[in-house]
């Protein structure tokens, strides 16, 4: 399997165990169960994970009312994207596809 494959599996991946994560968190609070913390939650968003983030906070309705999590989570979201188009740009994966 080509190694950019692997790379978009694992961040694919990433992002629905993110994406998850604030899901379960969300159950958590509904049922006054012990909770993952808050900086587990902002630094799965910003390893790699910020579209599960934004979509979790989003679909769930969670954490959307904390200032830390709407500032942080769009930045973490910003970030992977910069890091993952820099990474893509120095390995010149385009010319893979060309």
């Amino acid at each position: 399997m080509n190694g950019w494959i692997v790379f978009a599996i694992v961040i694919a991946l990433w992002n629905i165990i993110t994406f998850a994560l604030y899901g379960a968190d969300k159950q958590k609070a509904r049922k006054n169960e012990r909770r993952i913390s808050e900086a587990t939650l902002i630094l799965c968003a910003f390893l790699i994970g910020g579209m599960g983030a934004v979509l979790g906070m989003s679909v769930f309705r969670h954490k959307t009312k904390h200032l830390k999590f709407k500032l942080l989570v769009p930045i973490a979201f910003i970030l992977n994207i910069v890091v993952v188009a820099l990474i893509l740009r120095h390995f010149d994966v385009m010319s893979f596809w060309k």
